[in-house]
């Protein structure tokens, strides 16, 4: 990516984030010239400065990779982007094609697990959490431009807290904390830990609302003894009993998941289970993934490794489940009334190419014809409250906009996505 950038403008500065950025560290500069920033982990909030300074000096270089103790102040950061949003945008129609109706909040940064895949803890340090007045004050910031979806974000959130020795309440405490803001109308956690998922937090799903009932819950592997060489401190009993209770606390709850298929030493035997829990927590959605080596993890230095081809077979296996999965939580959908956050402009749905529904197939057409002939109507994308796409057409007069939540009819459903109508309420 480096050098594409070099060859598509030989005079570009360019800044490296992130992972890779503490990872590497200043390696980067030995083959990579262009390169004058490498901000770590924590050093993402110096950027605005940073930005400033070799503006100025088109020699200098700089880097920040140095972990803080606590978590870093973000106001540089916002007030940089802040000044950003302010600047001239060009013509309206073009405003509209980006996404301003969802908002990302880190509460935290970093882990403390060390599970034995994951490079996470080397490369962002280890737990610190915010403080909850920061927090509600960017939460309180986003609401006021407008943003009514917001996710609370932690490398490990439902561990948001721990670190802090007292100073910063529990995890569940923030929960109802942001849910009292006004004007928030959906709230999403990412991503959690099934270890440290207590009842509090199952029964905050029963509470309050505004928390989305789509939830990430990470399961990794289904089998006992692959969970325990990841290092990942539950049981595949533990986390079936957390899936059923939080199915108990919110009926309409959807979980996705991530699945690791062919970490060191894991059998045919141990993948079944994985494809039993699969299916018995309904997942509606995973990040499938074949293992890798991460240098200086755990796992690396394991001997027992799956051949490449048995791990590919594994994850081919396992998406076919995990499509007859989707597929079958999409047409569940077909015939409810929801509410779609509309969130860009997009090209016109093609209501006609129906799948089977529970509903009469005549009767959708017939809607979907009268929809798509209509030319007083504009195709929007949106997401309704489980996160699951949602394309529809909505007649000029009512004047949507991004950020508009409004009610829907969901009328079939595609491969990855559904199709709506505006129903009688709004029309």
């Amino acid at each position: 990516m480096l050098g594409i950038i070099r060859g598509v403008n030989p005079n570009a500065s360019v800044a490296v984030a992130g992972c890779v950025a503490q990872q590497m560290g200043e390696k980067l500069w030995e083959k990579n010239s262009h390169v004058r920033l490498v901000l770590g982990s924590d050093g993402i909030v110096h950027a605005p400065h940073a930005f400033e300074k070799i503006a100025k000096n088109p020699k200098l270089r700089l880097s920040y990779l140095k972990f803080t103790k606590e978590f870093p102040d973000r106001k540089p950061e916002l007030e940089f982007f802040r000044n950003i949003d302010s600047l001239p945008t060009g013509t309206a129609e073009e405003s509209t094609k980006g996404n301003d109706t969802r908002a990302f909040v880190n509460i935290m940064q970093g882990c403390n697990n060390f599970c034995a895949y994951c490079i996470v803890p080397y490369t962002r340090g280890r737990q610190k959490s915010r403080s909850v007045a920061s927090i509600l004050e960017e939460c309180r910031e986003w609401i006021g431009r407008g943003i009514c979806d917001l996710t609370l974000l932690g490398q490990n959130v439902n561990a948001y807290g721990k670190d802090s020795a007292g100073d910063n309440p529990h995890f569940v405490e923030l929960l109802y904390e942001t849910a009292k803001l006004q004007g928030l109308k959906r709230l999403h956690i990412v991503t959690p830990h099934p270890r440290d998922f207590c009842d509090r937090t199952v029964q905050a799903y029963k509470d309050l609302p505004v928390l989305a009932p789509r939830l990430h819950l990470p399961l990794q592997a289904g089998s006992d003894a692959v969970l325990e060489k990841m290092g990942r401190g539950y049981t595949q009993s533990d986390f079936l009993r957390l899936t059923e209770k939080l199915k108990n606390a919110r009926p309409d709850i959807a979980l996705s998941t991530d699945l690791i298929v062919g970490f060191p030493g894991e059998t045919e035997e141990d993948f079944q289970e994985t494809l039993k829990v699969m299916k018995e927590a309904d997942f509606i959605a995973s990040f499938s993934f074949i293992y890798s080596d991460r240098p200086g993890t755990r796992a690396s230095k394991m001997t027992d490794k799956i051949p490449a081809n048995v791990s590919l077979d594994r994850l081919n296996r396992l998406m076919e489940l995990q499509n007859e999965l989707g597929e079958k939580w999409l047409k569940s959908r077909v015939g409810m009334n929801t509410e779609v956050l509309l969130e860009a402009k997009s090209a016109r749905p093609k209501y006609s190419e129906v799948t089977d529904s529970d509903l009469d197939i005549e009767t959708v057409k017939n809607a979907a014809s009268a929809a798509e002939e209509n030319s007083e109507a504009t195709s929007w994308q949106g997401h309704d409250t489980w996160g699951n796409t949602v394309n529809l057409l909505i007649p000029n007069r009512f004047a949507c906009k991004a950020g508009d939540i409004v009610p829907v009819k969901i009328i079939t459903a595609k491969k990855h996505s559904l199709l709506g109508e505006l129903t009688e309420k709004q029309a």
